[in-house]
């Protein structure tokens, strides 16, 4: 027989605590959700099935006796730190699912400058980490948008990718080892060791896994030197993506590595640099490290750029302005909310991935089928940022007016409907989803293509770990 909400709860108090178990309502509505699903939360419409408790827990211990609770009764676990997912992998997709928040787990364990690593717990909130590392003259080198909101655990569960990425690399990059604890409860470490041959890298089962095989507990990742003063910015404008795409191409295959590297279509370039886009593409580098590197980095872009004479100079100072805003702080996410309520504009991103002869088709047939099969979008753009030497991210932003759309509508009719579109072209060319995908078809046809089945955890990672949990949207679910 299935527990009651009430004996759940009365289990997890026997756990962690009473002033540890939360069951406010308004909470817990909250808790049922991430910003994936903001404008309803916005209008104070909530559609999942609102949790039976979040589980406040302090260490690994608390995390592998509930985990462990939960397994042994059929209970879904929604893994949890800093709450700022767009996804939809925070949804609890059942009732009385249990929401374990870790953002307790806040201690930053050893900053080791001699081996250049940094371990931390995964409540630790990455702004505060920098915060600390930069006052030595270090950093992670990871800023992804949402770093002042945006916690270690949940970094790595989501394959974070940085707004420095070209340079430092995604999250999948930086970490070294890790500490997780598997829904049967069973705690695994990985050791902070720079390389491992013995078998398949283990840490690549567990970073991005979303929640899904395991709660992340501990990371460990790289650190380097933080030589702010030696940053270059270089902003230039240009006709078409097309150029701008092989500009960036150029950049990466002739082995410069710019932290920055973005380029900007007219409307979100329009978006974000009105002063100086003119109705352009926009497109942005920033080089930085060691001063000789950082000179010479910039020195080569702009060599490479000036070849191509429609791509015109920008003041730097614009850019500067850019870079300064880069992030989304608790008071930002709280102006949004208000200009939401007050306009009914909501703004959403999508992001993909494909090799350099494919991007700009995946852009092009993207933005076409949007705008006609969607007309009444007041907005529409993308940006390519976090260039690889094979390949660049491609980000679309799309804003649509909510008057007169019922809150539980808007995923249906604006924002599954897009993104099934960017699917659908990114996997005719060849190329692959990233970050933004929230829940749905879209998201099980790239598991389909890139694993050959919807479920390639269970067939595959259950073969390697045997955990007693699988995932659905973000979700342990135990496996019956």
């Amino acid at each position: 027989m299935s527990l009651s909400r009430n004996e759940i709860v009365n289990h997890l108090i026997g756990i962690v605590g009473k002033e540890r178990v939360i069951t406010d309502e308004n909470v817990l509505k909250e808790s049922s959700i991430d910003r994936f699903r903001k404008y309803e939360s916005i209008c104070g419409v909530f559609t999942r099935p609102i949790p039976a408790a979040v589980v406040k827990v302090k260490s690994t211990e608390e995390v592998a006796k509930v985990l462990k609770f939960m397994n042994d009764n059929n209970l879904n676990a929604v893994p949890r730190t800093g709450g700022s997912a767009t996804e939809g992998g925070l949804e609890t997709a059942v009732k009385d699912s249990v929401v374990i928040d870790g953002s307790g787990m806040n201690e930053i364990i050893k900053i080791d400058t001699y081996n250049m690593l940094v371990t931390a717990q995964c409540g630790v909130n990455l702004e505060r980490l920098e915060n600390e590392l930069r006052a030595q003259g270090y950093t992670t080198g990871h800023s992804p948008q949402s770093k002042p909101l945006a916690q270690m655990g949940g970094l790595v569960a989501t394959r974070s990718i940085g707004q420095f990425s070209t340079l430092y690399g995604g999250i999948e990059d930086m970490v070294v080892g890790l500490e997780a604890v598997f829904p049967n409860g069973e705690t695994t470490r990985i050791k902070n060791v720079p390389r491992r041959a013995a078998g398949p890298d283990i840490r690549h089962v567990i970073i991005g896994n979303e929640g899904a095989l395991c709660y992340i507990t501990e990371v460990t990742v790289k650190i380097f030197k933080y030589m702010p003063e030696n940053n270059i910015l270089i902003g230039y404008t240009l006709d078409n993506m097309k150029t701008g795409f092989e500009v960036l191409r150029e950049v990466m295959v002739n082995g410069y590595r710019p932290s920055v590297a973005r380029l900007y279509d007219p409307e979100d370039g329009a978006y974000h640099f009105s002063r100086f886009s003119g109705g352009r593409c926009v497109l942005i580098f920033m080089a930085e490290g060691p001063k000789a590197i950082a000179e010479a980095t910039a020195a080569a872009i702009t060599e490479i750029i000036e070849k191509h004479e429609e791509c015109k100079p920008v003041e730097t100072r614009y850019i500067q302005e850019w870079f300064d805003h880069l992030n989304w702080d608790p008071k930002k996410v709280a102006e949004e909310r208000v200009e939401i309520r007050e306009t009914q504009n909501l703004g959403f991103t999508t992001e993909v991935s494909g090799n350099w002869d494919i991007i700009n088709a995946i852009y092009e047939n993207s933005i076409a089928r949007i705008r006609k099969e969607i007309p009444d979008l007041t907005l529409l753009g993308g940006h390519s940022s976090h260039s690889y030497l094979n390949g660049t991210n491609m980000y679309f932003v799309y804003y649509y007016n909510l008057v007169d759309i019922r809150p539980e509508q808007e995923i249906t009719k604006y924002h599954m409907p897009i993104q099934d579109i960017i699917v659908e072209e990114t996997l005719k060319a060849g190329g692959s989803m990233c970050h933004h995908h929230g829940v749905g078809k879209y998201r099980s046809h790239f598991i389909e293509q890139e694993y050959g089945s919807s479920y390639y955890v269970l067939d595959t990672l259950k073969k390697a770990f045997d955990p007693k949990g699988i995932m659905n949207a973000g979700t342990i679910i135990p496996i019956k």
